[in-house]
């Protein structure tokens, strides 16, 4: 962070779990279903680690639908073992060791349990998303082979939310995505991403407070 001290961040859902190194402990940030906002010490070192998707629950031992929009200390879902993971981190001045130090000392913590394959498979599924005219959740319980109910228990478990909110964000992403890839226009893109040009405004402003117009000029201006 900016030792003169940094601006507040604002995090918009990007269908992401991260475990956080900050001032010499882990915090997990959970995931999100709206923006946040941060504010972050002056002068701190930030080092994040990204769980990939359906992984976060084994790892951590608790149903992601707990954490979501939360941002909290290991400590507080670990207890003691939390902290004798933090006493294994070579917290030296150099920041690349530590980021390797990091690394080394979260891959040898062995999860509670194995990913949850079948909710690794949905995500991928809803990332290429349906097929036209196809209902999302339907869709999703043939291509399993899973009730509605255990369909929506186990987003619950993995991600922290249902289906369809899992869509909307992976959605806004992939507008994002082809957005910093081409000089097209919005309404375009919008349309490449599945969207009309009003519902992109409306879902822009609920999952990140802007409009595109707005962060399209933030990314430009920095």
């Amino acid at each position: 962070m900016d030792p003169a001290g940094a601006p507040p961040i604002v995090v918009m859902p990007d269908a992401t779990i991260d475990l956080q190194w900050i001032g010499g402990s882990f915090r997990i940030a959970g995931p999100d279903k709206e923006p946040q906002t941060e504010v972050m010490s002056a002068d701190e070192n930030v080092i994040g680690l990204r769980f990939h998707p359906a992984t976060a629950a084994a790892w951590l031992g608790v149903p992601q639908i707990e954490l979501v929009g939360q941002r909290l200390l290991l400590d507080d879902l670990w207890g003691a073992r939390a902290r004798r993971l933090a006493s294994r981190v070579r917290a030296g001045d150099n920041f690349e060791d530590l980021a390797c130090s990091l690394e080394q000392v979260v891959a040898e913590e062995a999860a509670s349990r194995a990913p949850d394959a079948p909710m690794q498979a949905a995500y991928r599924l809803i990332e290429r998303g349906p097929p036209p005219d196809a209902p999302l959740v339907p869709w999703l319980m043939r291509a399993l082979e899973m009730s509605e109910r255990t369909l929506r228990r186990r987003f619950d478990e993995s991600f922290g939310y249902g289906p369809k909110t899992l869509d909307r964000i992976l959605r806004y992403q992939r507008f994002l995505r082809l957005w910093s890839q081409s000089n097209s226009a919005t309404a375009i893109l919008a349309a490449e991403a599945g969207y009309s040009d009003q519902a992109l405004v409306r879902e822009s402003r609920r999952l990140t407070g802007s409009t595109p117009r707005q962060i399209h000029h933030l990314l430009h201006n920095k």
